[in-house]
């Protein structure tokens, strides 16, 4: 390591300063370049044969069933208002129920709290099922920010299939952060790093909604939409202000 000038000078013949004041101090330049970027792995709760297999069967019966449901199923849209194929491609269902696995996410809230750092007293729940065929996938984004669902604080995912598994891919990707925390676009940073969490039958993840994530495009041979990627993405979120007798 090569010292840096400071552009100061000291007499050390005598061993003392020659100044007759106390000595000046000198900011040092920091060594870390101003283009440092800090990466931070995203922690992902992940819990497997989460439901059981009785249960998570009877589930993916009641998933698979929304195909046949008269237009339960309508195409997946973005900031939940609008449709861009470019961008995300899926088929959801808004109105799919699924008591069983809020019980079950009730039972273990407390642990997934203190490993994400995050509070979920008096959240609501609000989630639906997603559904990925062939070529289908979500680009890289974000479950809330300032201006969209700031009141989500807690995502989490549970996947449904027939195993064997029928189509490949569909993982799902979390990126790291990386300070300073772009938050625009995750595109800013160079030279992304990630983790991919495979969508195994029966498995739930938890993550903060802050983090930047997506679906890695699949691949279903067949066609068939019992054949899919079935998921069921969902969020806790804070009590509405509006249904609190107009509390702030």
């Amino acid at each position: 390591m090569t010292g840096q000038d400071t552009g100061t000078t000291r007499d050390t013949g005598t061993g003392c300063d020659t100044g007759t004041g106390p000595a000046e101090a000198v900011e040092q330049p920091s060594a870390v370049s101003t283009g440092a970027i800090w990466r931070l792995p995203v922690t992902v709760c992940r819990i497997t044969q989460f439901l059981g297999e009785r249960t998570a069967g009877a589930l993916l019966e009641r998933a698979i069933a929304t195909g046949s449901a008269g237009g339960a199923l309508k195409p997946s849209m973005i900031r939940d208002r609008e449709l861009d194929p470019g961008f995300r491609r899926s088929r959801s269902c808004q109105d799919f129920a699924a008591p069983e696995l809020t019980a079950a996410i009730d039972e273990v809230l407390e642990a997934v709290e203190h490993t994400l750092g995050v509070s979920c007293r008096h959240t609501e729940p609000s989630y639906g099922l997603n559904v990925h065929n062939d070529g289908d996938f979500y680009r890289s984004h974000q479950d809330t920010s300032a201006e969209y669902s700031p009141r989500r604080l807690l995502t989490f995912v549970y996947y449904l299939h027939r195993t064997p598994r029928p189509f490949g891919g569909g993982a799902l990707r979390v990126f790291d952060a990386a300070l300073p925390l772009y938050t625009e676009t995750s595109g800013k940073w160079k030279e992304q790093t990630w983790r991919d969490w495979e969508p195994e039958h029966d498995s739930i993840v938890f993550f903060l909604p802050t983090a930047w994530h997506e679906v890695r495009p699949v691949s279903c041979p067949s066609g068939r939409h019992e054949d899919s990627r079935f998921a069921v993405n969902g969020w806790l979120c804070s009590p509405d202000p509006a249904h609190r007798g107009g509390a702030a």
